[in-house]
């Protein structure tokens, strides 16, 4: 486990600006794009929306094709959808279900000719699928209100998807499905890390480089977990974490966000590090302390469209990931080179491996950075979205 001496930094959510001071920034280029959600939050806003909007805004130095701005938009602005629509030359309205304003947001850009996307980072549009999306969620399917709550949503998001010009997600599996289920031609932007979160990353991979990723010599294995619905997800590897803590004394475990450990770590409690939701950044920090971020993942059609999301948070604060074989983790982690791949029987002994190659775990770690980097940075994605917004 490592200790780093970074303090946490002050946090304050970035994109909360005045409406003025957004309607500014879609006006500072050529080429205009405006993104909308219905709220801000820390999670697909900040992945789909406001990384966006920082990229095709900022000046990074190298010849753009076009010169281009965006902004970002919540119903909270409606009444100056006008003034938006008649300013942006492209709309991409961000996993939103259809509803009035919806419905009055697309038609208002239609209307003045100006082309309309779709941005969705899940396999929530289509309600053939409904089972087995809150199936995996583990929801009570005799609630009825599960039903109502879920049949609904996806409905609304598969009307607002029908109604755009094309969409843009988050990688090819989920754009197979979207393209399926719709018709639209869909691009593939990743998911991705933005200034503020590269910055304090940097700052602890490079501590844990200069250590030599040397730690207090324990072994700390992490579950971190964005939102409360990975509890099955964290099945899969309750029952091996009970079987390495009891053959190793030198592994913990710090479980992270909306999770429990488990009974099966009870007997553990005191090598069990409990740890509250953190914000994006400092999350960052958190993350660097561990040795293994573990990413177990139930194997079927709706977590094949997840993203990697947490594969590379974890890889640019020098920490390896051992991650179960789904579409996307086993497409970005070769196994024993910058991470592990561990199949459901398979936890015990691919854990054991992980903590036997600790040798070699220096230079693994670099690998693992530098593919994050080269893929999932800022300054690596304007072409990708200049692309996927038709302005290449």
């Amino acid at each position: 486990m490592y200790s780093t001496k970074i303090a946490a930094v002050p946090y304050a959510d970035p994109w909360n600006l005045p409406l003025a001071q957004r309607f500014n920034m879609l006006l500072g280029g050529k080429r205009r794009v405006a993104y909308f959600y219905e709220s801000a939050n820390n999670s697909t806003f900040r992945y789909r929306a406001y990384n966006m909007v920082q990229v095709l805004n900022k000046e990074n130095g190298e010849q753009c094709s076009v010169e281009c701005s965006g902004s970002y938009f919540f119903e909270e602005d409606f009444h100056y959808i006008d003034e938006i629509a008649d300013a942006a030359d492209v709309l991409v309205v961000c996993r939103s279900g259809y509803n009035q304003k919806i419905n009055q947001l697309i038609s208002k850009f239609k209307i003045r000719r100006k082309t309309v996307y779709f941005d969705i980072d899940d396999f929530v549009f289509d309600t053939a699928y409904t089972h087995l999306v809150t199936n995996t969620l583990g929801l009570d399917q005799n609630d009825p209100r599960v039903w109502e709550d879920w049949f609904a949503m996806m409905s609304r998001m598969g009307q607002t998807l029908k109604m755009c010009d094309g969409a843009i997600t988050t990688n090819k599996y989920l754009a197979e499905r979207i393209s399926a289920f719709s018709g639209l031609p869909v691009k593939v932007v990743p998911n991705f890390m933005n200034e503020e979160q590269l910055a304090l990353s940097a700052r602890v991979f490079e501590e844990k480089r200069n250590n030599g990723f040397s730690g207090d010599g324990s072994i700390c294995v992490g579950y971190f977990s964005g939102s409360p619905s990975h509890n099955l997800d964290y099945a899969i590897v309750e029952t091996a974490l009970a079987q390495v803590l009891e053959r190793d004394a030198r592994v913990k475990l710090m479980v992270v966000g909306y999770i429990e450990p488990g009974p099966y770590l009870a007997r553990f409690s005191d090598r069990v590090i409990r740890q509250p939701f953190y914000d994006y950044i400092n999350l960052q920090g958190l993350i660097g302390q561990v040795d293994f971020n573990l990413m177990p993942l139930q194997n079927n059609m709706f977590t094949n469209c997840k993203s990697e999301l947490k594969y590379f948070e974890a890889a640019v604060v020098g920490t390896l990931s051992i991650a179960s074989p789904s579409y996307n983790y086993a497409a970005v982690i070769r196994d024993g080179e910058n991470g592990y791949i561990a199949r459901a029987h398979q936890w015990v002994s691919v854990m054991e491996r992980a903590i036997a190659d600790l040798n070699g775990y220096a230079g693994m770690a670099e690998v693992a950075c530098a593919d994050a980097l080269s893929k999932y940075a800022h300054y690596n994605q304007r072409e990708k979205i200049l692309d996927a917004l038709g302005f290449t």
